[in-house]
């Protein structure tokens, strides 16, 4: 980075600030600081849904997985696509709760402030993970963009995680939810240009490269990414890993996202309860994340590119996460124009854009569901709001502390993904079936926690034996493919980028291991042979398995299928569970599921029954064995779910009351009369809008695959 690339970062920070002092003017109370008094229309909506939905590690994991997966590696960020159409339905019930938090909406629903409690303490752990995944990923691939690794004899992320939290801090605790979305709205334009600022460039840079500038253009890149990249890595549902992302995986992260995405904290902001209308709301929440989607596009088309033009690079062949980080400063550091320095602020624009929303709506729960409920709870609002701007600090500063002191991003971030589970089955039955009561939820809530989260990591503790037992310590086997194909020139770079790499590191052995093993050795046009190793995943433990002393490998079978000849093998000799134990798959073990030659990717869509299905099936058995919530309540509570929002907020009162007063008003268009179930029939609006969801789903896939395609 040059001096102009510096300026161009202050800048971006001194408008942040400006805008949170501007915003701190308009907080009047809680609601104006947690939902903006709920004034926001379809523009910033749709940037608060944009920018909170898109994390600054989601473009550098797409980067990584298309390095090593090829176009098929999109769906490590596309996984959320399919999800899309239902945010047209739930967008609705977020306007309709008219709460300040979904804490709220659990003490409502279930008659419990201990409950709204419980979520809250979730939310704080939820957003700690969530946000260090975003705060360490920013420290990491700032690195390549800077050109330094420590400042004034400290580790970069000791000084950048702290420096963007407080700039996240200033401007988001003055200003609130306001100061958030309208930040949200200049990152989110940002984050576009992080999106395809790339592409232009690097297929110039492709024509600069290994072209012929004076009579191509900058689209001949694209012919030129095909010449340079084996058409293998062109492929949506298959690439060079071999299934990491095969179409059951798919739809089974599809699944886990959409039962888990409801639960999350910031949904009840972005999610449509910030609106002035339920039209605001649903537009607001599907449009920016379709923005997302058709960013991912980009981040797709950027990894090809880096590809073809980065492949000779040995830092890639050690850490393709720095895929990134290199591309943006080969690329965009010789102009000299201040892009490196805008690449920069639009990865910290990903994050602070998420980040600020997750503060406030934290902050939110905290000051309403701990500190009105149990401390203080005569608060007025202007003590509420200062609470709020106290503890909406501590979040972050919690966030980057884990940031620091965590060094595994993707264990951060799994974790983070995860934890919803434990709230996911109280909310969706909730919405619907009147039967679904507090003392169920707790039981539901105890077992999850129990069985996804305390006793896998228990477990071993009591028996450390278990490590090493053979009958837990078994892994899939291990497949050998090996594919003959022709030599590109990628390969040939591949190559030359290990050998460096394996140079470089002569002296350390776990740089080594890191870097894996030897590409084939070849020249354009050879005819080699591209071995591609899969399987050998532990099934029992999540930090996989280790030898202690001698192992070999036995053969199982050979196979030629076309042109590929696949090895399978099994490993022998003693080993070690590392990590938690995965207590949900010994129900396979017992029913007698032999796991041995299911795919990497199979065993995580193995995940979905058990942590989809156990805790709805808990939650129904418990709520039939203990005592129903209140009529009164219930009454209540579905009259006002069911009553359409007014933009005014006397009218809206009005109706609210007419509601109250007479719960069965609605009760000709429910669709089960006199059940238990609460399931209104959907209106014109309602199946014409999710059905035009779903259609722009295959238009950004069909996009993807064009662009893709593009000089094959």
């Amino acid at each position: 980075m040059t001096w102009i690339d510096y300026v161009v970062v202050a800048v971006y920070f001194i408008v942040m600030i400006a805008i949170g002092l501007w915003a701190m003017g308009r907080v009047k109370g809680q609601e104006d600081y947690f939902m903006g008094g709920r004034g926001f229309g379809k523009l910033l909506q749709t940037f608060a849904a944009f920018g909170a939905g898109t994390g600054a590690h989601e473009p550098i994991q797409v980067g990584r997985t298309g390095w090593t997966s090829g176009l098929s590696g999109v769906w490590s960020a596309l996984m959320w696509l399919f999800v899309t159409p239902v945010y047209w339905i739930t967008a609705v019930w977020y306007r309709r709760m008219r709460h300040l938090t979904l804490g709220d909406w659990f003490v409502e629903r279930y008659e419990s402030k201990a409950l709204g409690a419980a979520y809250a303490v979730f939310a704080i752990i939820f957003y700690m993970f969530y946000l260090s995944t975003m705060l360490s990923a920013i420290a990491k691939f700032a690195v390549p963009l800077m050109g330094l690794d420590e400042i004034a004899g400290l580790d970069l992320k000791y000084v950048l995680i702290p420096g963007l939290a407080a700039i996240v801090i200033v401007y988001g605790v003055l200003g609130g939810l306001t100061a958030a979305y309208w930040t949200d709205l200049i990152q989110g334009i940002f984050i576009i240009l992080l999106s395809v600022l790339l592409i232009p460039y690097g297929l110039w840079a492709l024509v600069k490269e290994f072209g012929d500038p004076s009579t191509q253009g900058f689209m001949d890149g694209f012919t030129i990414m095909h010449e340079r990249v084996s058409s293998d890595y062109f492929s949506l549902f298959a690439g060079p890993s071999a299934g990491e992302f095969p179409l059951q995986y798919i739809v089974a992260l599809t699944l886990l996202a959409l039962v888990g995405i409801v639960v999350q904290p910031h949904f009840i902001a972005t999610g449509g309860g910030s609106a002035k209308s339920e039209n605001e709301a649903r537009i607001g929440l599907v449009v920016g994340n379709f923005l997302k989607r058709l960013c991912t596009v980009g981040w797709a088309i950027t990894a090809l590119i880096a590809l073809a033009l980065l492949a000779g690079r040995p830092e890639l062949a050690v850490d393709p996460d720095l895929v990134w980080g290199i591309a943006a400063r080969e690329i965009l550091g010789p102009l000299n124009l201040g892009l490196v320095g805008l690449m920069l602020a639009c990865l910290m624009a990903a994050m602070m854009s998420s980040a600020d929303t997750y503060m406030i709506v934290s902050s939110a729960l905290i000051t309403r569901n701990l500190y009105a409920a149990y401390v203080n709870p005569s608060a007025t609002d202007r003590e509420s709001v200062k609470v709020a701007r106290v503890t909406g600090l501590a979040i972050i500063v919690g966030a980057s502390i884990v940031a620091i002191t965590m060094a595994d991003v993707f264990a951060q971030f799994t974790f983070a993904i995860e934890l919803p589970i434990l709230f996911a089955a109280p909310f969706w039955i909730g919405m619907f079936w009147r039967r679904a009561n507090g003392t169920a939820v707790w039981i539901t809530i105890a077992f999850s926690a129990l069985f996804f989260f305390i006793l896998p990591l228990v477990i071993p503790m009591v028996s450390p034996e278990m490590r090493t037992d053979p009958a837990w310590t078994t892994t899939t086997n291990r497949i050998v493919k090996s594919i003959k194909r022709t030599a590109t020139p990628a390969d040939v770079a591949r190559h030359e980028a290990w050998v460096e790499a394996m140079e470089q590191a002569k002296d350390d052995e776990t740089m080594r291991q890191k870097i894996g093993a030897e590409p084939p050795r070849c020249e354009v046009g050879d005819q080699i042979e591209v071995v591609l190793i899969s399987g050998d995943t532990s099934i029992f433990w999540s930090g996989g398995v280790k030898p202690v002393g001698e192992e070999s490998l036995q053969m199982i079978s050979t196979v030629q299928d076309g042109a590929a000849s696949i090895l399978t093998q099994r490993r022998t000799g003693q080993l070690q569970g590392e990590g938690t134990f995965k207590l949900d798959f010994v129900l396979y073990h017992y029913i007698g599921i032999d796991l041995a030659n299911v795919s990497k990717a199979t065993l995580e869509t193995l995940r979905l029954p058990t942590r989809v299905l156990l805790p709805f099936l808990v939650l129904i058995v418990a709520s039939f064995l203990t005592p129903r919530t209140s009529e009164s309540v219930l009454d209540r509570y579905y009259a006002k779910m069911k009553t359409e929002v007014d933009p005014d907020p006397e009218t809206d009162r009005r109706n609210l009351e007419e509601s109250y007063s007479n719960p069965k008003r609605f009760e000709d268009r429910r669709l089960f009369p006199g059940t238990d179930i609460e399931a209104l029939r959907p209106r014109k609006s309602d199946v014409y809008g999710f059905a035009i969801s779903v259609a722009v789903c295959f238009v950004v896939i069909a996009l993807l695959v064009w662009l893709a395609g593009i000089g094959s």
